[in-house]
């Protein structure tokens, strides 16, 4: 295999990897077995209804109760500044201060927005005859609320109004250096009769992803997704759940609810070992809500019932989210090169903390894949100045037999036998940085550790396209040595295919995340100052000697 053909087999195999990758995400995930009748919404109020198989009890979709102009309440902690709403005591709007927004660097990320670019909302409420859900009008404690010095949390407690002789009192409990808010509701029985409510937990949002990432035709993930131990981790697509083709686990004791979007993700995560149903739907509007639904148990007359969720709003923190709740992590899809990505994202981490740069760390990632694979590639490399040498008695060759190919071919294997020479051999070290390059690009393409990190200069994030595209001319440059290095095709044409290479790689390079280019600047490095010092020895060396 010549360079020419292995430069093509580069490009068609990345391509089509990222064809299949996304030919694989559009595809609906395996239906569950057994899959009981889902919880649908219900088309005046959106509040989703359990199906019968669901106890305790029967129950009722609750009557809406409009509110016209909802007031609004602010906590802030540490990490967040949630906006509460009246309306279903459910946060409307959710910034997270330790990130930046991507159109204003000087601004907070925006998670759950109330409407000024999309629609995103963390809702809750009860089912059952007149009990509050996420559109009844809640009393609001306080126009503001903050976590003081010295306090791990603060509670915001939300009183709705009384209803048949029962009261419902929604509580949020925020957390110092944490994602995760506590929600809880408390229901007081005060009629003569048992209770037996349902609860439900769903996050509301449309279909527009928050921020654009695309390449080569995959598109980041953004949709719901659901978690059990025995169906494990499956999202489900928008326009599934539009057709109502949408297959995922809908009950059991454990697991969670989400909605995934590029970097972030939202997720209910009610406690273990709670009976539980789990429901996507199209409410209209273009709006998809998703979530669980709680069975509560009967209260009596005149005692208090509670049922409560924990809901994580924030990054996609890999090593964080493994301990928050098991599956948690596995948002963050790096597709089928998962078994490649994840250690090679543990080892960056690694470099990460020594050097505490993203940037270096990626460095010294390639410096030490290029340390593993260095016999690989010093055995290409012998191979390739070989053939370098042996230049012009090929060219020779095909002045004799040039009108006779199958002459030709046998003379070549035998020169190729007699100087032990593997004309395959300069394809290794390219084949072998396939799947490493293509794990790379997912590393960077999916971990938020990466959004917005800076390198150094005018690299203030890696996630990103150089901005003055000096990284991928610096690429296209290193390119043109390293074929200068190569042995010269005897076709004056397969030598300007060649040539042109390097300009082609560098278009591709140019909207290629900035630490992917400085990954393929570093490897292109030391790869020439290894390629040059084995052609030097070889091309130097004296007939019969050891290096020769």
């Amino acid at each position: 295999m010549d360079q020419r053909r292995l430069i093509l087999f580069l490009v068609l195999s990345f391509s089509l990897v990222m064809l299949w990758d996304g030919w694989i995400k559009s595809k609906q995930p395996a239906p569950v077995a057994g899959a009981p009748a889902a919880a649908v919404a219900d088309a005046a109020t959106g509040v989703p209804t359990p199906s019968a198989s669901l106890t305790p009890g029967q129950v009722a979709v609750p009557s809406e109760q409009a509110v016209s102009a909802a007031a609004r309440m602010v906590v802030e902690t540490d990490m967040l500044r949630a906006e509460i709403s009246a309306q279903g005591g459910d946060i409307a709007r959710l910034e997270l201060r330790q990130h930046e927004s991507n159109e204003d660097r000087s601004k907070s990320f925006v998670l759950l927005d109330d409407g000024a670019r999309h629609m995103y909302a963390a809702q809750t409420g009860l089912i059952g005859n007149g009990l509050p859900n996420h559109k009844t009008s809640f009393t609001l404690p306080a126009a503001a609320v903050s976590l003081k010095e010295g306090e791990d949390s603060v509670t915001v407690r939300l009183e709705a109004a009384e209803q048949g002789g029962v009261r419902v009192a929604k509580l949020l409990t925020f957390h110092r250096g944490s994602y995760l808010i506590d929600v809880a509701h408390e229901i007081v029985n005060d009629t003569g009769a048992a209770v037996a409510p349902h609860a439900y937990f769903q996050l509301l949002r449309d279909d527009k992803p928050a921020e654009s990432v695309e390449a080569f035709g995959v598109q980041t993930f953004t949709g719901p997704a659901f978690y059990t131990d025995e169906a494990k981790f499956q999202k489900v697509s928008f326009e599934d759940i539009a057709d109502g083709d949408a297959k995922f686990a809908r009950k059991a004791s454990d697991g969670w609810a989400a909605m995934v979007q590029h970097y972030f993700v939202s997720a209910w995560l009610p406690p273990s070992g709670t009976e539980r149903e789990y429901f996507a739907n199209a409410v209209g509007g273009g709006l998809y809500s998703a979530g669980v639904i709680l069975p509560v148990s009967e209260i009596a007359p005149g005692a208090t019932g509670r049922v409560e969720s924990r809901l994580y709003a924030g990054p996609q923190e890999q090593d964080k989210l493994e301990n928050i709740a098991p599956g948690l992590d596995l948002v963050v899809d790096y597709g089928w090169l998962t078994v490649i990505a994840a250690p090679l994202f543990w080892v960056l981490s690694w470099f990460h903390k020594l050097t505490g740069n993203w940037g270096w760390a990626i460095i010294l990632v390639t410096v030490a894949i290029k340390a593993i694979f260095f016999p690989l590639s010093a055995a290409s490399y012998k191979s390739m100045a070989k053939m370098r040498v042996l230049g012009p008695r090929l060219q020779r060759m095909k002045e004799m037999h040039g009108n006779d190919k199958a002459r030709m071919q046998q003379e070549m294997m035998n020169l190729y036998r007699t100087e032990k020479i593997n004309p395959l051999g300069g394809c290794l070290p390219i084949l072998v940085q396939i799947p490493v390059f293509i794990a790379l690009y997912w590393v960077l393409l999916g971990s938020v550790e990466m959004r917005h990190a800076p390198w150094l200069g005018w690299i203030q994030d890696l996630s990103a396209k150089d901005p003055y595209f000096i990284l991928p001319v610096i690429m296209g440059v290193s390119m043109l040595v390293q074929m200068r290095l190569n042995p010269t095709p005897p076709d004056p044409i397969q030598a300007k295919v060649m040539m042109a290479m390097p300009i082609v790689f560098t278009f591709m390079f140019l909207w290629f995340p900035s630490g992917l280019v400085l990954y393929w600047v570093v490897n292109n490095i030391l790869s020439i100052a290894q390629q040059w010092q084995i052609t030097r020895m070889i091309e130097s060396a004296k007939p019969g000697s050891k290096a020769a």
